[in-house]
């Protein structure tokens, strides 16, 4: 068998050979587009239905490579015992054109082949029948063979992708940032702290295997300001942890963020202009090259998503500060559980009333309370109502999706804060980063699994992970 990398490239190529021609491999995606009719064709993947009738086997067959699935036509004779949904499956035949109008082409099978049976009784998905998110659920390493779970996860990959496009055709450097960390940069005590299992054994005059306590991190934020004192503009993408101890809808212990850092820049508004440049472009791009599995999440749960994005995209975000953030809410006729007053954090009711008030558009808001944000966000020195310079982008049944702000590169007030703040020992290696060509810069960041639970209308951010955590007997 000749295996394809490039499926119609390879399929011409052995069209040209003398005498027998080897049977060229193709992804169900590729088949399905197929500009030709062609024959000795090889396409392997998972049976998604079986039907026999007295002249024709029909079968429906899927690789993950596509939503659609494609339809193999065979003579009853190949059918075998083992020939079941769920199969993993080898087809070998000629591609032709479909007389049906809603397929472009079908597999007129050859040889049929059984790589793995299922047994059908205990496989817990059934064919032809949509389960619903919760019943999935509880079949973490199971589930991807769903049709959403499939299409959530292209789409994850086109996302991701997209995501890495913008910042590089933006002259971004990738940087890896490490997991494991001695840094709390969010400073409010939700780690993971890291022990060996010998250390977790001993408790008398503990040893730390880094000879400092160590964490999963955060957010890569301070080791991206480290390499934008090098490099203009970095960014990073990769696994964050937090120990909050919630099962709601819209929290994980463990989940990916986007990350930017952008030197010589002394306005928040150029962070805001490439957190809205990013979130368009790569929700434009997802659109474009996952038509089909997006318009799943949007036609079966989440029905009014798609006008949403679609007046998202062309509208421009909106801007309020956080002191006229709390004067709407103060005027609003709704009751709130959290009362919102000057100087206390925005809840996620508040966040999502505000978009509401706002026209269902995403909304920043800008210049927080100094004594609500962390010690590196740039102090704005505007009392008597203090506030830095941060923002935190707000989406329509989210709330809270981006956060970033100007960071403060004045050693004078940054130093002052350390102190008042009994960090100063700890952070002397981020003080440095002042001494040394400290140039004005700002940064943000964006929760993946959230973004991709706006984008596609999803209730439950669990649904848009490829492996629930702890939701079955044993941990994935």
């Amino acid at each position: 068998m000749l295996r394809a990398r490039g499926g119609w490239q390879a399929l011409r190529r052995s069209a040209s050979l003398p005498g027998a021609r080897p049977a060229v491999r193709l992804r169900v995606r590729e088949a399905l587009k197929a500009p030709e009719p062609a024959d000795a064709v090889q396409v392997q993947g998972w049976v998604r239905s079986v039907r026999s009738q007295k002249e024709v086997l029909f079968l429906h067959i899927n690789d993950g490579s596509s939503l659609e699935n494609l339809q193999v036509v065979a003579d009853p004779n190949l059918e075998k015992r083992d020939l079941t949904f769920g199969s993993a499956v080898e087809v070998q035949g000629k591609l032709v054109k479909s007389p049906h109008k809603m397929q472009n082409v079908e597999l007129k099978a050859e040889t049929i082949r059984v790589v793995g049976p299922c047994d059908t009784w205990s496989f817990p998905l059934k064919m032809k029948e949509r389960h619903p998110l919760e019943y999935v659920r509880q079949f973490p390493h199971l589930r991807c063979r769903t049709n959403t779970l499939g299409s959530l996860l292209r789409i994850r990959s086109e996302a991701t992708a997209a995501i890495h496009s913008f910042f590089q055709d933006n002259g971004y450097v990738h940087i890896h940032t490490p997991i494991i960390t001695s840094n709390d940069c969010e400073g409010a005590g939700e780690l993971f702290q890291i022990e060996t299992s010998n250390e977790a054994r001993e408790s008398a005059e503990k040893t730390h295997f880094f000879n400092v306590p160590a964490f999963l991190t955060v957010s890569g934020q301070l080791h991206l300001e480290v390499m934008s004192g090098a490099f203009t503009h970095v960014f990073t993408f990769g696994p964050t942890f937090r120990a909050e101890n919630s099962q709601s809808r819209r929290h994980l212990a463990e989940f990916y963020m986007v990350e930017a850092e952008l030197s010589f820049t002394e306005s928040l508004q150029d962070i805001m202009q490439v957190m809205e440049d990013l979130f368009k472009t790569a929700t434009s791009t997802v659109l474009s090259k996952c038509p089909c599995d997006v318009e799943l999440f949007h036609k079966y749960i989440a029905p009014a998503q798609k006008d949403r994005l679609e007046q998202m995209l062309k509208n421009k975000f909106v801007t309020i500060s956080y002191s006229e953030a709390v004067e709407i809410l103060r005027q609003a006729s709704q009751t709130f559980t959290f009362k919102p007053e000057w100087g206390c954090d925005l809840q996620t009711e508040h966040e999502k009333y505000l978009v509401k008030h706002c026209g269902e558009v995403p909304v920043f808001v800008i210049n927080y309370p100094y004594d609500l944000k962390p010690f590196y966000m740039r102090d704005n020195e505007d009392g008597p109502q203090h506030t830095v310079a941060a923002v935190d982008l707000l989406v329509p049944g989210i709330g809270e999706l981006c956060g970033g702000s100007l960071r403060e590169e004045r050693l004078p007030f940054l130093e002052s804060r350390l102190q008042r703040l009994g960090l100063a020992d700890a952070y002397q290696w981020y003080l440095d980063l002042r001494k040394f060509g400290s140039v004005p810069h700002g940064g943000f960041g964006m929760g993946f699994e959230r973004y991709l639970q706006y984008i596609l209308g999803v209730d439950n951010i669990k649904d848009v992970i490829p492996f629930p955590r702890f939701s079955h007997s044993c941990l994935l």
